[in-house]
Parts: C-alpha cells; sequence; structure tokens
C-alpha cells in the first residue's frame, strides 16, 4: 500500500485495475478529495477499488466482463515511500496556508458566471471563448455556485446555490436578468434544515419542478413551484438513504433517467456514477442493473442538464483530476436503456480568454444567457 500511494503521488494519478487470467477487464480512477492525508488517500482508494469489485462482478454475472483495449497489465512503477510523501506534504501545507491567506475571512468561495451570446456556446465548440463572463457579484458574507437557468413567459430566471457562510450550509435562490443584461441580486427561494445545491430546474406538463441535491439529508426530493419563481413544495422523495449527488434528468426510450454521483462508505462523493429509471417522474425509481456505471473522477459527477445537439445527448462532467471543481468535461451518451449505459470519451473544456479562471465546475444555458461557476 506504501509503495502505491508512493507511486501515485509522483504521478498524480490514482488508477486500479481488476483483472481475468492476466487480462485487465475493470478499471477505476477513485477521486482523491485531500491528498495530503494518508487516512483520507487510503479511504478514497480503498472505496474505489471496492466499487470497481462490485462492478466487476455485476458485470462478469451480467455476460458483460470483457478486457479492456489498452488491458495490458503494466509493471508498478516503485517509489521510495518517504521519498515521495515527505516533499508532497510540505508543499502541499504551503499551498493550504498561502490559499488560506488569499482568501481572507472565507474558508472556501465559488463564483457564478454569466453572458448574452447567439449561436454557439461552450457546450459546441469546447472552449472558454467568445464574449467575455460577468461575475455575478456577492457581499463576501456569502457565495454562488451550481447555476441553472430557466426561460419562462420570455424572462430568463437564474436559481443557485447560496451559501451564506454564517449559515453554514446552501440555500436556493434565484436572479432575474433584467432589460439591461444584468442579473438580479439573488434571493433566496427555498431552505431546509440541510444543506441544498445543484438546482436543476425544469419544466413538464404545464408545471415547473425543481430537483436540488439534498444528500446531506440522504434522500432526493422533487419540489414543485406554487409560484413561479417564489414559492416551492415538496412533491416527492424520489429516494431515500441513498447519498446521491447532483442527480441529472433524461427522458430516453420511454423512460425517465437520473445520473448521479454516489457516494459509498467513507469514498469521494464525485467519482461513481450511478444510474435509476422509472415509468415516470414521480418514480418509482429503480437503479439500473449495471451500477455502478463507472468510477472515475474525470467522468462520473454530473456538471450540469443534459445537452441536446441534433441527434447527439452530451452530458456536462466535473473533472477532478486535480480537485473537486478542478475543470470540466463533455461526454456523449451513446446509448442508454435497462440493459446498458454507454458514454464517449470525455473532452474537456479548454481555457480561453472568456473566463481567466483555471476551470468551470458547472454548465447551462437557456436560450442566448449561458452561465458557468469556478471554485476560488
Amino acid at each position: 500500500m506504501a509503495e502505491g500511494i508512493a507511486a501515485l503521488l509522483a504521478s498524480g494519478e490514482a488508477q486500479v485495475e481488476t483483472c481475468l487470467d492476466g487480462a485487465v477487464v475493470g478499471r477505476a480512477r477513485p477521486m482523491l478529495g485531500d491528498r495530503l492525508w494518508l487516512s483520507r488517500i487510503g479511504n478514497d482508494l480503498l472505496a474505489g477499488a471496492i466499487s470497481l469489485l462490485a462492478q466487476s462482478v455485476v458485470r462478469h454475472f451480467a455476460g458483460r466482463l470483457t478486457p479492456l483495449e489498452d488491458g495490458t497489465k503494466a509493471e508498478p512503477r516503485r517509489v521510495a515511500f518517504l521519498q515521495s510523501y515527505v516533499p508532497h506534504m510540505v508543499k502541499g501545507l504551503a499551498q493550504r496556508a498561502a490559499r488560506k491567506l488569499a482568501l481572507g475571512q472565507r474558508p472556501f468561495y465559488w463564483q457564478v458566471a454569466y453572458r448574452l451570446i447567439d449561436g454557439p456556446g461552450i457546450a459546441e465548440t469546447g472552449r472558454l471563448d467568445g464574449a467575455p463572463f460577468t461575475v455575478l457579484p456577492d457581499d463576501g458574507q456569502r457565495f454562488y455556485a451550481d447555476p441553472f437557468v430557466i426561460e419562462r413567459d420570455g424572462k430568463h430566471f437564474l436559481f443557485v446555490e447560496e451559501f451564506e457562510y454564517a449559515k453554514g450550509r446552501g440555500t436556493i435562490s434565484v436572479a432575474e436578468l433584467g432589460l439591461d443584461g444584468g442579473l438580479s441580486v439573488p434571493r433566496v427561494v427555498l431552505e431546509e434544515p440541510h444543506h441544498l445545491s445543484y438546482p436543476q430546474v425544469f419544466a413538464m406538463d404545464g408545471e415547473i419542478f425543481m430537483l436540488p441535491e439534498s444528500s446531506a439529508a440522504r434522500e432526493l426530493v422533487l419540489y414543485r413551484a406554487e409560484s413561479f419563481p417564489e414559492r416551492w413544495v415538496r412533491d416527492t422523495v424520489l429516494m431515500a438513504d441513498r447519498d446521491f449527488n447532483d442527480a441529472t434528468l433524461l427522458q430516453s426510450g420511454g423512460r425517465f433517467w437520473l445520473f448521479g454521483s454516489e457516494r459509498f462508505g467513507h469514498g469521494s462523493a464525485s467519482d461513481t456514477m450511478t444510474v435509476h429509471s422509472a415509468p415516470s417522474l414521480r418514480g418509482p425509481w429503480v437503479p439500473h442493473a449495471l451500477n455502478p456505471i463507472a468510477i472515475d473522477h474525470s467522468a462520473a459527477r454530473p456538471g450540469g442538464a443534459f445537452i441536446h445537439q441534433g441527434d447527439k445527448t452530451v452530458l456536462p462532467v466535473q473533472d477532478g483530476s486535480r480537485a473537486y471543481g478542478g475543470g470540466l468535461g463533455l461526454m456523449d451518451l451513446v446509448h442508454v436503456d435497462e440493459s446498458d449505459v454507454t458514454f464517449g470519451s470525455v473532452r474537456p473544456v479548454a481555457t480561453g480568454p472568456a473566463w481567466a479562471r483555471r476551470g468551470i465546475h458547472t454548465l447551462n444555458r437557456a436560450g442566448r444567457l449561458e452561465v458557468i461557476d469556478s471554485a476560488g
């Protein structure tokens, strides 16, 4: 284990494989939520390994366990543990101290940004280029994250997680796009005793619904607008006793589908994709036969609503290869039904002059209004 962690720190990449008869048949890239402390690194690696074993067993009995195309088993790289870990720890502590000084009184910080565009956006170009984004300002006592947008009666509304430091948890707020192209100050429209985020909002059958993340309460709740956009009521508990994160809705093949990342035990909340389906929005929701679908720090946790481009369906996915909130990719959904879920390769969103930050974390668009967020 020590040699493996040393090699991981030297390469920056955590990878676990399952093998059968000398061939690699499964691969996981667990997300390391904290690369500084060995106990947390070990928890994330072991949780990823357990999820990979479960996935391999499920696929074996489903007749879908086959050698990977690039499945030649590589000889592990041997690196001295202390020579690797001690410099890594010193560097990590210095970086954390520098970040804390830069943020001042804020323990952590996110920013939402928006722009009005005509024609292709990030989902089409795969780059942060074109018209510059405008930051949604905050007062220093809170931050905004996880932007979702909806167009209703000719108006655009932005829903965000609002994290007020004094409360220590997220609430859901809304801002309206003005005639001048600016957004109003967000106001709280949904609050619970637990943390809320990722306010996916959508219209269906003449009503407007919201599906925010509430994994802190180990439930996924569908909310319905009683008076849009101000008043929301709990409509249906879709899942209970599950740590399901950033559930993202899709209708396909006559069924409803929820894609999200699920935390198991002490592992990461961002590296294990599970999928659930139902005959109607309100359920009953059942897990997919091949869960977990993927264990991958860059291809498991959704980062925005599904995007429809002609005959393609694209899912934004968070890239946690460096850190949570470190980037975003775009991934084609090739096939989904009750027997299989297949995605194409992740296309990372490239940096560009439209947004000076290192990377983005969420991407959504309604009409001309495109929104993103990023850490720091």
